[in-house]
């Protein structure tokens, strides 16, 4: 039956392309994505993927768990759920927010998302017309700009440092636009161990970047997968937690915390801006997982959730370690790389000239892969840097991952210089 229907499909006698719409058309799959099967495949060392180690997921507790939800709460766990998501773990998380953040939950609903990758299409379904200003940092997360590409905003790119944002910068652009009459719709962060770069916004720069949002009435989309992922320095608190406007919508999620098997994050803002997102996602989906809704419930309800990150960070700390130290022993000179203290990712510039994704065929041909940074950025302008990932794989391995990379961009540094 299957040979006779790829026979039908291959007869060419259908133009498949033209019943695409034209959005669908100009869709590409997320490059990420498509070099993820091309190494999973290999004998490649990935320092591409951005994929939590299965060594940490919690599977004992999972299982006790799920036991305790099939066997107590089956009729609730196993049927459909409100679309806003299983009420008791919305109070449980808006309990925990408020407990580890100090947002306060009378300021904020919660709504339970398909990870929060939902939640960038749900936000680019709810607030984004066709040629909306909206600003992402650069580099900036890809699945978020093609999340929100698909409904044809208008990026501005602002550049990062160290410190993250660089909200002087922003502000500049604010005031040009201002003049011209034209004004932003959101801010697009990910403000805590960013993806790609692993660096942290600092305090300063997220409460001035609270107070342009209300002088120059913007939203901010703060995407926090990372931020209980450190590793070593000071908490800072998630802008939210300067949020007394509801401006900030908070994007959480179990992904790196718990299992991305569970598919599973939320929303966290203003009941005014939940009420609308909710009836944008009852056309995609109806509901979010309730089974699996029902255990991370139990999970931070009987705070499981708090004893597991502790042991998370045990397990992925000597991986960044290793890798920052691998970087400083075979990197040669002319190359940079961010510092992170904590998240999953180190970004790397090489010198001016190289261009990483031309680049990543030697590499691969090596024994290594990694992410080239050029579709990090909102116009692919840049193309010298790359992204690493350090908690997928062992200390042992990593430092060969980076010793194999490091031979490649020397070669391609004696190239560029003659």
């Amino acid at each position: 039956m299957e040979e006779k229907l790829m026979r039908k499909l291959s007869s060419g006698s259908l133009d498949f392309e033209s019943y695409f719409s034209d959005k669908a058309r100009e869709m590409k799959a997320s490059e990420i994505r498509e070099l993820l099967k091309l190494v999973e495949t290999s004998d490649v060392i990935s320092l591409a993927g951005g994929l939590p180690a299965p060594e940490t997921f919690p599977v004992e507790k999972i299982k006790e768990i799920s036991q305790e939800v099939l066997t107590h709460h089956a009729d609730k766990a196993l049927q459909y759920g409100t679309t806003k998501g299983f009420t008791p773990l919305r109070l449980a998380l808006a309990d925990w927010m408020e407990k580890r953040y100090d947002i306060p939950t009378s300021k904020v609903e919660i709504m339970m998302v398909a990870g929060s990758q939902q939640a960038l299409d749900l936000i680019g379904r709810t607030f984004i017309n066709p040629g909306d200003l909206v600003v992402v940092e650069g580099p900036t997360y890809l699945a978020a700009l093609n999340a929100f590409k698909y409904y044809d905003p208008e990026f501005i790119s602002i550049p990062m440092d160290d410190n993250g944002m660089m909200v002087d910068l922003l502000e500049d652009k604010l005031k040009k636009l201002a003049a011209e009459g034209k004004k932003i719709k959101f801010v697009y962060t990910v403000s805590t161990f960013q993806n790609p770069m692993g660096v942290t916004m600092s305090l300063d720069r997220r409460k001035r970047l609270v107070e342009l949002a209300s002088e120059y009435d913007f939203l901010i989309v703060e995407d926090s997968p990372y931020a209980e992922l450190r590793y070593s320095g000071e908490p800072i608190p998630p802008i939210k937690h300067f949020d007394d406007e509801g401006r900030v919508l908070y994007l959480g999620t179990f992904s790196k915390i718990l299992a991305p098997g569970f598919r599973l994050g939320w929303v966290a803002a203003h009941p005014h801006f939940i009420r609308k997102m909710e009836i944008a996602k009852q056309a995609v989906d109806l509901c979010a997982n309730t089974l699996a809704q029902a255990i991370a419930w139990k999970f931070v309800e009987e705070g499981h959730l708090d004893e597991h990150i502790p042991k998370i960070i045990e397990f992925y700390k000597p991986r960044r370690d290793a890798m920052l130290e691998a970087l400083e022993e075979y990197m040669p000179e002319g190359v940079r790389w961010t510092r992170p203290e904590g998240g999953m990712f180190i970004w790397v510039t090489l010198p001016e000239g190289i261009d990483t994704k031309m680049m990543m065929e030697k590499a691969v041909a090596k024994g290594v892969a990694y992410v080239p940074g050029e579709a990090f950025f909102a116009h692919r302008d840049v193309k010298n840097t790359m992204r690493l990932n350090f908690t997928y794989v062992p200390e042992k391995t990593i430092r060969e991952g980076v010793k194999r990379l490091a031979e490649v961009i020397e070669e391609e540094i004696k190239a560029l210089r003659g």
